[in-house]
Order: structure tokens, then C-alpha cells, then sequence
């Protein structure tokens, strides 16, 4: 949240200059407020884990949220129960007249298949131009960054030679962008994927910002639009022991899987992994709540995408 001050206090330019956020008397005096409204398109098989790992980032603000799932019409989940999409979530078709603050779209365990063979690629591509009429600011993940990247602007998919698995150093590019307030120069992440992106896409593209990126795990973070698209190529939402299931899971059927990286201590599986990377998820999904949602949005909501 932003600090209000009087308009004329000396104090005001240094920490303005130090890029804290402030709001002057007569801008705080104008301001209305209302619920936000943020919609979370679930592409993760098991929703109702996804669900929770949302939801604790998103509680990290004072602000008043109102959380609405939505799934797609063109493509029914193998891994929820009916019963629980039925009550919980709405079909796309449904909400699409609808418009949003913020809008969240997952990753989604299809990254090794090409776009176009996706059984729900056209809805997919329905929504993400959606996105751009009736969502002041988009959050994607994972897969969804990738997808999104490509139908945006271009930016080519790869097949890594090995899966990019563990938790993972990054290093802050840029300071300034109101998104990564209160990151340290070095942070951690999660990432659990087989893909990744073309780096020279990226850069050579001017509409794109590359605001964080690992030596063993590539770029994370990226934005576009001032904002109004945020690009995380990893999973900052997990919570501690979802690599430890997945590793798990896949040792089960059999999978050849390198235990991931960073993660255990000592490298040892029986023992319980080490969660060193909540709080800078934290402040990745509040700043993106506060500054590029809270912030930007209009009051009357008819008035996204105007």
C-alpha cells in the first residue's frame, strides 16, 4: 500500500527517489475504493492444490479480493472431480462478458507438446486476446508465460536437454519496476519444467522487459505493456513439499529424474525440503496486486480496456 504524505514535506523527493511508493493529500483524498475483482484460469490438473498455493499469495495484502475460478469449455479435467468444478468454477463462455482487475492463467503439464496440437489451443488463444479488452493486468505461469509469449509477441518455445528441476538462484536485472520492490539482488525460485524460451527472442523484442533471470534456469521474469502482462516462468506459488511430490511421483512410475536441485538438504530425499523461497513470492504477487492492479485499475470497471 502506498505511504500518504503532505504534499510539501522534504522528506518526500528522497524517498520518492528511492522509488517508495507515495501518494500526495489531494491524490489520496480522490481516491475510491472497491473489492477487486481477480479471476484464476486453473490449467493444473490438481486444482484444489493450485487452489490453496493462489490463495496464500494473494492473502499477503490488505486488500479486499474477490477470487473467482474459472476453467475451459473446450477441455473437461481428468484429476478434479466434477462435483468440485460444478460448485467452484465457472466455464470461460460463462464469464467472458465479464471483466476483471487481475487475471492469473497456470501452468499446465502439456509443455512438451506444440501449441497448435493443445486440444484447448483455440479457446486458449480466445482468452488470451480477451485478456487485453476486459483485464487491467494478467499474471501467467509457467506454461501459460510460454504460451502467452508466443502469441503475443513471437517468442520462440525450446526443448531443454535436461529438465530444468529445483529451486533455483536469480539474479535481479532491474530495480526500478514497482514489481520487484523489496527483492533482493539474488533471490530463489522454483521451476519444474522440460521448456523454456528463446533468450535472444526476448531481448531483441522492445515491447519486453527481462526484469530476472537464472545462469542454470534462464529467464523468469518478464513484463510488457507497463505492466499490464507480467511473464513468470517458473512457480513461485509452490509451497514446500510440491517438487518432493512431484519427484516422488514420477521416481514411482518409473521416470529417469535427477533429484532437484537445491532443494533437500545435502541432496537427501528423506529429508524434508528447505522453503527458501516464500518470501520473495510474496512480494511478487503483492506487488503485482498493489501496483499493477490496485493502482491502475479504474474505479468503474466498465472502464478496463478503454
Amino acid at each position: 500500500m502506498p505511504i500518504k504524505v503532505q504534499n510539501d514535506l522534504p522528506a518526500k523527493a528522497i524517498i520518492e527517489s528511492e522509488n517508495i511508493f507515495i501518494i500526495d493529500e489531494k491524490k489520496a483524498g480522490n481516491q475510491d475504493i472497491r473489492p477487486l475483482e481477480i479471476g484464476i484460469l486453473n490449467l493444473m490438473p490438481n486444482k484444489e492444490d493450485t487452489e490453496i498455493q493462489l490463495l496464500r499469495m494473494l492473502s499477503n495484502t490488505p486488500l479486499q479480493i474477490n477470487v473467482s475460478f474459472i476453467c475451459l469449455g473446450s477441455y473437461v479435467s481428468k484429476h478434479t472431480p466434477a462435483t468440485h468444478l460444478n460448485k467452484f468454477y465457472e466455464k470461460f463462455g460463462e464469464i467472458k462478458n465479464k471483466k476483471y482487475d487481475g487475471f492469473i492463467i497456470t501452468g499446465a503439464p502439456i509443455e512438451l507438446m506444440e501449441f497448435e496440437e493443445v486440444d484447448y489451443w483455440d479457446e486458449f488463444c480466445e482468452i488470451m486476446e480477451w485478456t487485453k479488452t476486459h483485464v487491467t493486468s494478467t499474471f501467467h505461469l509457467c506454461w501459460a508465460a510460454l504460451a502467452a509469449l508466443n502469441f503475443h509477441y513471437g517468442i520462440r518455445k525450446c526443448v531443454l536437454k535436461n529438465k530444468t528441476f529445483g529451486v533455483f538462484n536469480h539474479k535481479l536485472l532491474h530495480r526500478r519496476p514497482p514489481i520487484v520492490r523489496g527483492f533482493d539482488d539474488e533471490f530463489y525460485a522454483p521451476h519444474s519444467r522440460h521448456t523454456g524460451i528463446i533468450s535472444e527472442d526476448v531481448y531483441n523484442n522492445k515491447d519486453l522487459t527481462v526484469l530476472a533471470e537464472s545462469d542454470d534456469a534462464g529467464i523468469y521474469l518478464v513484463t510488457a505493456n507497463n505492466g499490464k502482462q507480467v511473464f513468470v516462468l517458473g512457480h513461485p506459488e509452490y509451497d514446500r513439499i510440491t517438487l518432493d511430490i512431484e519427484y516422488k511421483r514420477d521416481l514411482k512410475k518409473g521416470v529417469d529424474i535427477d533429484v532437484p536441485k537445491n532443494y533437500y538438504p545435502n541432496d537427501d530425499p528423506s529429508k524434508e525440503p528447505i522453503l527458501g523461497w516464500r518470501a520473495h513470492s510474496s512480494a511478487l504477487y503483492s506487488n503485482w496486486l498493489n501496483y499493477y492492479v490496485y493502482q491502475a485499475t479504474p474505479f468503474d470497471m466498465e472502464d478496463i480496456g478503454k
